[in-house]
């Protein structure tokens, strides 16, 4: 079961990458991305699977973290999902928006590693 566990956590940093790592590309015109989007659907839906094999893996959690690391990620999601519909509609994405997407996912980031 640890495999799976430690399976989950390498495609939940993977879906961080594609968030952050495309809002680093783009920094200088700053866009969301459709791969935003799918990289905070994979980290939401991997942080939720995460957050079930806690228990079942009799492993200490902290859920106050947890939950705080959630509401922000489903921000992101939010975000990247109105940023998705833009840019397939070729619409103008405000800086805001962009950078609120990947700030806010390198804020989830930060938690992770930092946050005790």
């Amino acid at each position: 079961m640890i495999i799976v566990y430690n399976i989950v956590v390498f495609l939940h940093i993977v879906g961080a990458a594609m968030i952050v790592g495309i809002w680093i590309g783009n920094m200088k015109t700053p866009t969301v991305h459709p791969r935003q989007f799918d990289g905070a659907a994979l980290q939401l839906i991997t942080g939720i699977v995460l957050m079930g094999l806690i228990p079942a893996l009799d492993m200490d959690a902290n859920y106050f973290k947890l939950g705080i690391k959630f509401a922000i990620a489903l921000a992101v999601g939010v975000l990247a999902f109105i940023g998705r519909r833009k840019y397939k509609k070729g619409e103008d994405i405000s800086k805001g928006l962009a950078h609120g997407v990947g700030g806010l996912a390198l804020l989830n980031v930060a938690i992770a590693t930092l946050w005790n």
